[in-house]
């Protein structure tokens, strides 16, 4: 089995490779990113190709399936870049599929694609994916859900899988959500249990997340088993101001939402932090999500808790870790990092 992964070099991506890497049904692997990378994996082939531009075609060609993880989220500030790779770049993979007669695609969605939800209760996959009205990132993701609903009707003979995962952590991953959340001023050693002197105390700051290393077994499973249509995929327990508090050591203390919304927004203005004020709403609106068809279709089943999810993450952002591929790779530690203080802090990409 020849497997095409677009987005490969990023936090799920290098995640499902080292999956891949112990599945017998999967031969090769063609990795897409538009900075090829100088490491070596088992199995894989590096291709550097921009899918907003780039003839995908030729490397589609002869594959049995692509998976799709290419996204950007910054910069924030450049909203029609961001459109052009995510919805765009998007419309140009499910074309590409389509002509090289690939006949399975696996997506990338989100948590992020579904509409505003309670958080005292789950939702299945059925649940409406007309996203968070004021979230870019969550309008990207609805409009994409669309495009593949589109899709299935027109070529029903390609297998699709989307999955919808909760926020994706693991170590290796840390500068690179660093940079993309927090931008070049939160020194590293400010992120570490015990010097973080409190947590919101928000009711609706609840949120979902999942280890980079059970999603990759997520994809992997989605590739090989015989099964179509959307999975929600996160790890137990969901995340609030309690769970929060205890994993860091640290008191909560009541925020209201406005506030937490009203800062983050005018340090953005500001250009202190690349994470505008959608995000926030995102996290406040989105709904917690059953799991369950994954279990039972998939086979899937996370080897980790969301408490162990997170604390890795912590634990990467205080020591600065991260991997040997562009989007993930460590670069400058500290406060003197010149290339993101250059990018405007979410004004134009690193």
């Amino acid at each position: 089995m020849l497997v095409v992964i677009v987005g490969a070099t990023g936090n799920s991506g290098t995640s499902l490779i080292g999956s891949l890497a112990q599945e017998d049904r999967v031969d090769s692997v063609v990795g897409v990113a538009r900075r090829k990378p100088d490491i070596v994996l088992p199995k894989v082939t590096w291709v550097a190709a921009d899918i907003t531009v780039d003839d995908l075609d030729p490397i589609f060609a002869g594959a049995d399936a692509v998976v799709h993880l290419a996204w950007l989220i910054q910069p924030s500030r450049d909203l029609g870049f961001l459109r052009a790779v995510n919805v765009e770049g998007t419309r140009r993979v499910l074309r590409a599929v389509a002509d090289a007669r690939v006949p399975n695609l696996v997506y990338a969605s989100s948590v992020g694609a579904y509409s505003p939800g309670s958080k005292q209760q789950r939702v299945d996959e059925t649940w409406p994916t007309e996203g968070v009205s004021t979230s870019f990132y969550s309008r990207h993701k609805a409009e994409t859900e669309r495009m593949l609903d589109s899709f299935e009707a027109d070529i029903p003979q390609v297998r699709v899988v989307r999955l919808r995962p909760g926020l994706i952590f693991k170590r290796e991953s840390a500068s690179g959500q660093r940079r993309l959340f927090a931008g070049p001023l939160l020194p590293n050693y400010l992120v570490r249990k015990r010097l973080i002197p409190f947590v919101p105390d928000t009711p609706r700051l609840v949120f979902q997340c999942v280890h980079s290393y059970d999603i990759g077994e997520a994809y992997r499973l989605a590739l090989v088993s015989d099964v179509r249509g959307a999975f929600n995929v996160a790890a137990e327990p969901p995340i609030g101001p309690a769970e929060l508090g205890e994993l860091m050591g640290a008191r909560r203390v009541r925020l209201s939402e406005g506030a937490i919304r009203s800062a983050t927004a005018a340090s953005w203005r500001a250009h202190v932090q690349p994470t505008p004020e959608g995000w926030v709403d995102l996290a406040f609106e989105s709904p917690l999500m059953d799991v369950s068809r994954a279990t039972a279709e998939l086979g899937w089943k996370p080897q980790r808790t969301s408490f162990e999810a997170l604390d890795d993450l912590i634990d990467g952002l205080g020591s600065g870790a991260g991997f040997d591929t562009p989007p993930l790779d460590p670069g400058s530690k500290g406060l003197l990092r010149i290339k993101e203080l250059a990018g405007g802090i979410g004004s134009r990409e690193r």
